[in-house]
C-alpha cells in the first residue's frame, strides 16, 4: 500500500507485527483489491498503456502482497533512506500502477483543482498573447502517473514550460523515464534527489546555459533560501504521508512556490473535528471528523507499510501556506478509507505587488462600504496596525478584519476566504450555533419574491448600493441585472448563500446549456465534472464543500433534483401526496399544459381545488404550526398576524370547511386569498414560474425567473459582472451596524419584519433605527408581510421614514404572480436619527488585538480600531 516515494527511514524491524485483528482486515481489503482489478476494464488510453507495459494482474497482486506485507526490508546502508525506499519499491516498480489505482483516490480529483486554478489565473496564453512560462514540480512523484493523467486537464507538453518530477527512489524514478520517453515529452524532467535539496533554481540556470554551483551537503542546508520561488505549481500525491522529516519538506516548499503560484496535495488522513474546530484558516470542516474506532484502525493498518496518519501532517501544511480549497472524502471502494484534498497558496504575500495588510484593508472597505484609503507606504504591519490604531476618526470594520487581525497577531494563515479568487464572499465563523443550527440545510430552492415586481418598484440605477436578503439567491440575480454599484447579499443560513454562490460561479465558469440543466432543470448528470473542474476556482472553500458532498441532488438518478430539496420540499411532497392520494395527479398535468387561463380555471375548480382546500388537508395538514414552520417557513409571530387579520375581516365567500374562529379557518382563508386568485388570473405554465416548479419540480424553458434567460446569462456571465456582490453571512442587524453610515440606497427585508415579537418590539426598533443610520436620506426599505397593517410600520414612521403601501391584496386580486403575502410597502428615509447614546446596550464592546490597541464598540454596535 505505499504511494509515490518520498524520504522513507530504514525500519529499525524487519518485520511488523500489528495486532491479528489488523492483519485479518488487511488480507480482506487485499482481496478487495484483487477483486476490483479482475473486474476493472480499461477506460481510456492510459490505462491500456500502463496493462501494456505492466506484467499480468496476478502477477502484479503477488509482488504487492508480498513486498507490502511479507518481503523483509533491508538496505546496505542502514542510514540511508534511498537505500530503505529500494528495498521496498525495487521489486514491484514495475506493477506499481497497476496496483494503487484503486487504492490512491482522489488523484484525478486534486489534478482537475489545480488545473482549473491554473487556468483561471493564468489562462491558455500570457500577457499580450505571450505564453507565460509555467514550471510545475511534482514532488514524490514516483512514476509520474499523476503528470501522465494531467493530460486529461491541460496540454502537459504545451501548457508547462518545464516539469520536474522528484522522487528518491531510483526504481520509480525509471518508470518514469521510460514513461516520458514513450510519450515523448521533451519538457518532463525526472530529478531522483531529495525533496529538501531540490533546488529550482539550479536546473532552470542549467537549461538556459548558465550551472549553478553545487553545494556541499554540510553546506546546502546552511544557505538561506528564498522567500518565494518559481515553480507556479507543487503537488505531492500520497507522498506526504510517506515523509518522516516532512517539516523540512513543508519548509523547503514555502521557498519553492512562486508568490500566485497553486499548490495541491492529496493523501490518507485521519483526524478528530475537536483538533480543528477553533481554527478559522482550514478552510472548513465539513467531513473532516473521523471516529475514534476508524483513527485507531486505519492508524494501525497503515502503519503496517510505515505510512504515517498523524495529524500533524496536514496541520503543518496548512499552518505554512494559505487554504484556498479542501474537502475531506472517503474511497468507499476499500473500506471508507478516509482521505483528503488541499489546494493551496503562499501564506503571504497575495501577490507580488500586494502585502497582506493592503489586501485587508481592501476586502474591509468593500464588505463595509467604507472610504478608507489603502496605506501607500511599504512599512511593516504592525506599524500599519498601530498608525491605524491611533487614527483620530473612527473606522467601521467588518468581521473579516477581526479575524485577519487575529490570526495576523498569532502568525497564522488567514481565513481561506481571503485567498478566494474572488471576495464574494465574506468571512464568517461556521462553527457558531446560529449557523449551525440549521444543520447544512437551505430552507428555500427558490426564492419567492416577484423579480419582475420588484425590478418596477426599485428601478435600481448605477448608483443604487442595495442590501438584500439572500433566500435562494435569485432576487439578488434580478437585482445584479440592472447592474448597481453593490449588492449586499445576506443570510444567516451559510447554505442559502452556498446556493448562491453556486449561481455566480454558474455564470461565471459555464455555458449557458450547463447553465440551464443545472438551474433551470434542476438535474445535470456531469455536475460533479463541472463543480471540479470549472466551478471551483470561482467558490469558497466552504461552498465548494458543501457541493462536493451534496453533488447528487443534481446527479442522482432516483432524486427529483434541486427543487425537491431544501425545507421547503416538504410542502411540495405534501401537495405530490395530496394529488396522489385525491387521484387528481392527471389534473396537475392537464393545469401545466393548459393553453387558456379559462381551461386553467375549469381544471381548478373541478378537480385540484376540492382536493387542496378539502377540510381533512385544511385541519390535519396546513393548519399545523410545525407544518407552517418547516415546510413554508412560516414563524410563530407571522402566524399570529394572519389570525389577527382573519378575526378582523369579513366572511369568506363560498364553502368554508372548517370552524370560524379557529386557526385551521384562518390559514384556509388565507389559502383561498393566496390560491384562487394565482389561478383566475396568472398562467401558470406560460407565465408563473413560481407555481410552475412547485407543480412540475423544474422550469421550462417559455416559463422561469428571469436570471435564467439567455439574455441574462449572456449579461451575468461577462468578467467582472459580479466585482460588487458582497456575500454575508449573518443577521441583517449585524451587517448593517457594519456598514459605513449614509451609504445604502436600497433594503430589500422580504417578509423578515414579520418575525419580530410586536409585545416586545425593542428588536425591531433597534433594526429600523440601524436601518436608518445605514441608508441614505432618500433611500428605501421594500417589504412585505402576510398582514395587511403591519404593526411595525409605525415603528418605521417613528424613526425617520414615511410608509408607503405599494400593494394590497384583495379578495380575487393578485399583489404579483406570488400572492403570498397581503401587502407590500415602500419606507422612504426623510430624516436622519440622532445617534444613539454610548451607554446603549452592546454598544461598549471591547476586545484586545495583538498587544497594539483595544477594539471599540462605536455608537452603532460595530467594532472599530
Amino acid at each position: 500500500m505505499a504511494s509515490h516515494g518520498g524520504n522513507i527511514l530504514p525500519p529499525d524491524i524487519i518485520v511488523p507485527n500489528p495486532q491479528t485483528v489488523v492483519a485479518g482486515i488487511a488480507g480482506g481489503i487485499l482481496f478487495l483489491v484483487g477483486l476490483n482489478q479482475l473486474t476493472r476494464k480499461p477506460h481510456n488510453g492510459l490505462a491500456e498503456k500502463e496493462q501494456e507495459e505492466n506484467p499480468g494482474l496476478v502477477k502484479s497482486l503477488l509482488l504487492f502482497c508480498y513486498s507490502c506485507f511479507l518481503k523483509p526490508h533491508t538496505a546496505g546502508n542502514k542510514d540511508s533512506q534511498q537505500g530503505a525506499l529500494e528495498s521496498f519499491y525495487a521489486s514491484q516498480a514495475g506493477v506499481y500502477d497497476a496496483t494503487r489505482k484503486p487504492l490512491l483516490k482522489g488523484r484525478e480529483d486534486m489534478l482537475a483543482l489545480v488545473a482549473a486554478q491554473l487556468l483561471h489565473k493564468f489562462g491558455q496564453d500570457g500577457p499580450n498573447g505571450k505564453k507565460r512560462k509555467v514550471i510545475w514540480v511534482d514532488v514524490g512523484g514516483g512514476t509520474g502517473w499523476n503528470i501522465e493523467a494531467m493530460s486529461e486537464f491541460l496540454n502537459v507538453p504545451e501548457f508547462f514550460t518545464r516539469v520536474y518530477l522528484v522522487d528518491l527512489s531510483p526504481s520509480l524514478c525509471e518508470v518514469a523515464r521510460k514513461r516520458f520517453a514513450r510519450l515523448g515529452w521533451s519538457n518532463v524532467k525526472v530529478v531522483c534527489e531529495d525533496a529538501r535539496k531540490f533546488r529550482l533554481e539550479d536546473y532552470e540556470n542549467a537549461s538556459s546555459g548558465q550551472v549553478s554551483p553545487r553545494l556541499s551537503t554540510s553546506g546546502f542546508f546552511d544557505q538561506k533560501r528564498p522567500e518565494h520561488g518559481g515553480a507556479d505549481l507543487i503537488t505531492m500525491s500520497y507522498s506526504l504521508s510517506m515523509i518522516p522529516d516532512y517539516y523540512s519538506v513543508i519548509d523547503s516548499l514555502t521557498s519553492l512556490l512562486s508568490p500566485d503560484g497553486i499548490m495541491g496535495v492529496v493523501d490518507f488522513y485521519v483526524q478528530s473535528q475537536v483538533d480543528v474546530q477553533y481554527r478559522n484558516y482550514t478552510g472548513g470542516l465539513i467531513g473532516r471528523h473521523v471516529n475514534h474506532l476508524s483513527r485507531t484502525f486505519w492508524r494501525a493498518w497503515f502503519d503496517l507499510d510505515r505510512v504515517a496518519l498523524e495529524p500533524a501532517r496536514r496541520d503543518y501544511l496548512e499552518y505554512r501556506f494559505g487554504t484556498v480549497l479542501t474537502a475531506n472524502l472517503r474511497n468507499n471502494t476499500l473500506g471508507a478509507i478516509p482521505y483528503y484534498i488541499w489546494i493551496g497558496c503562499q501564506k503571504k504575500p497575495f501577490s507580488s505587488t500586494s502585502l497582506p495588510h493592503e489586501i485587508i484593508e481592501r476586502i474591509d472597505a468593500l464588505a463595509t462600504e467604507s472610504p478608507y484609503l489603502l496605506p501607500t507606504d511599504k512599512q511593516n504591519v504592525t506599524s500599519t496596525l498601530k498608525r491605524a490604531v491611533e487614527r483620530t476618526a473612527p473606522e467601521i470594520r467588518s468581521k473579516a478584519f477581526d479575524a485577519a487581525i487575529q490570526n495576523l497577531s498569532a502568525n497564522l494563515p488567514l481565513p481561506s476566504f481571503f485567498y478566494q479568487n474572488h471576495h464574494w464572499r465574506i468571512y464568517y465563523d461556521d462553527q457558531l450555533e446560529k449557523h449551525t443550527q440549521f444543520k447544512d440545510e437551505y430552507i428555500y430552492a427558490f426564492t419567492w419574491e416577484d423579480s419582475r415586481v420588484d425590478k418596477d418598484l426599485l428601478k435600481l440605477g448605477r448608483d443604487d448600493v442595495v442590501l438584500a436578503i439572500t433566500s435562494a439567491g435569485d432576487n439578488i440575480l434580478s437585482y445584479a441585472m440592472q447592474s448597481p454599484a453593490r449588492i449586499h447579499a445576506i443570510d444567516l443560513n451559510p447554505t442559502q448563500n452556498h446556493l448562491l454562490e453556486l449561481k455566480v460561479a454558474s455564470y461565471t465558469a459555464l455555458a449557458y446549456e450547463d447553465f440551464w440543466k443545472i438551474f433551470g432543470e434542476g438535474k445535470h448528470p456531469d455536475f460533479r465534472s463541472l463543480l471540479v473542474s470549472k466551478l471551483s476556482p470561482h467558490l469558497s472553500s466552504r461552498a465548494f464543500q458543501y457541493w462536493l458532498k451534496n453533488e447528487g441532488i443534481f446527479t442522482s438518478n432516483s432524486g427529483r433534483g434541486l427543487y425537491d430539496t431544501g425545507g421547503s420540499k416538504h410542502a411540495i411532497r405534501v401537495f405530490r401526496w395530496i394529488s396522489y392520494a385525491f387521484g387528481c395527479r392527471n389534473a396537475v398535468r392537464q393545469l401545466l399544459s393548459a393553453k387558456t387561463l379559462i381551461e386553467q380555471r375549469e381544471i381548478w375548480k373541478s378537480k385540484i381545488r376540492p382536493a387542496l382546500l378539502s377540510p381533512m388537508v385544511s385541519n390535519l395538514v396546513v393548519s399545523s404550526e410545525a407544518f407552517l414552520w418547516k415546510a413554508l417557513g412560516v414563524p410563530k409571530n407571522q402566524l399570529a398576524m394572519m389570525e389577527s387579520d382573519h378575526s378582523n375581516c369579513e366572511a369568506v365567500v363560498g364553502s368554508t370547511p372548517t370552524a370560524k374562529g379557529t386557526r385551521a379557518h384562518a390559514i384556509w382563508h388565507y389559502m383561498v386569498n393566496t390560491l384562487d386568485p394565482v389561478v383566475e388570473k396568472t398562467h401558470i405554465a406560460k407565465d408563473n414560474p413560481y407555481y410552475r416548479v412547485c407543480l412540475a419540480g423544474s422550469f421550462s424553458r417559455r416559463c422561469h425567473p428571469d436570471y435564467l434567460s439567455p439574455t441574462a446569462h449572456a449579461r451575468l456571465s461577462r468578467p467582472g459582472a459580479f466585482d460588487g456582490l458582497r456575500i454575508h453571512t449573518d443577521e441583517i442587524e449585524e451587517v448593517i451596524a457594519r456598514i459605513m453610515p449614509g451609504t445604502l440606497t436600497v433594503a430589500i427585508v422580504m417578509d423578515s419584519m414579520d418575525w419580530f415579537d410586536p409585545d416586545s418590539n425593542a428588536a425591531a426598533t433597534r433594526q429600523i433605527a440601524k436601518l436608518n443610520r445605514a441608508l441614505k436620506l432618500g433611500g428605501r426599505v421594500l417589504l412585505r408581510s402576510a398582514a395587511l397593517d403591519p404593526w411595525y410600520i409605525r415603528e418605521f414612521e417613528g424613526h425617520g421614514f414615511s410608509g408607503k403601501r405599494v400593494g394590497n391584496r384583495v379578495p380575487g386580486e393578485c399583489i404579483d404572480r406570488v400572492n403570498m403575502y397581503a401587502s407590500c410597502w415602500v419606507c422612504t428615509k426623510t430624516e436622519n436619527l440622532p445617534p444613539p447614546t454610548p451607554d446603549t446596550e452592546a454598544e461598549q464592546v471591547r476586545r484586545t488585538v495583538q498587544g497594539v490597541g483595544e477594539v471599540d464598540g462605536d455608537d452603532d454596535g460595530a467594532w472599530r480600531l
